[in-house]
């Protein structure tokens, strides 16, 4: 059965006639093409597709679009201001915590919600935030990850330059 749907996704409005079994993670890569998210195991075990939902990371290979329709969706497309990284992105960068970059952007986005909660978290509270991911490149979470967190974190770079 098809409908139209309401989305919106990183602050922009989106109507779309979609079958209401189609993920969340199918309507944003092929109906809205935002293919930032990615479809890594499709079953919700490794964190590829993760995005925040009113702030929340969701898991959208699990999630009905329907469900979500009159909230709030960011994506990793929705970070960058523009050629600008944003500071988690930036922090991924320059502790090369990026492998091949397929876990990354949910990775990202497992952050955003975490440093939006606490924007000073211990290392204990990184690794359980990023907990659900996992890289296959570095077979798990890398410490470069971890680290990159925690040096966002104490510098206070991310409180003041988030465009939360």
């Amino acid at each position: 059965m098809k409908r139209v749907i309401k989305l919106n996704v990183n602050g922009s409005d989106h109507e779309v006639f979609v079958d209401i079994r189609r993920t969340l993670l199918e309507v944003l890569r092929e109906e809205l093409g935002l293919t930032g998210t990615k479809n890594s195991c499709d079953m919700g075990a490794c964190g590829s597709c993760t995005v925040l939902v009113d702030g929340m990371p969701y898991l959208s290979c699990l999630t009905l679009a329907v469900e979500v329709q009159g909230k709030k969706i960011l994506t990793i497309e929705g970070l960058a201001d523009g050629e600008k990284l944003h500071p988690i992105q930036e922090a991924f960068y320059q502790k090369y915590a990026v492998m091949c970059g397929f876990c990354t952007p949910g990775m990202v986005m497992s952050t955003k919600a975490l440093l939006d909660s606490n924007p000073r978290p211990s290392v204990d509270e990184i690794k359980t935030g990023i907990s659900g991911h996992v890289c296959r490149c570095m077979g798990g979470i890398g410490h470069d990850a971890v680290d990159a967190i925690k040096e966002l974190a104490e510098s206070g770079n991310y409180e003041e330059n988030s465009n939360a």
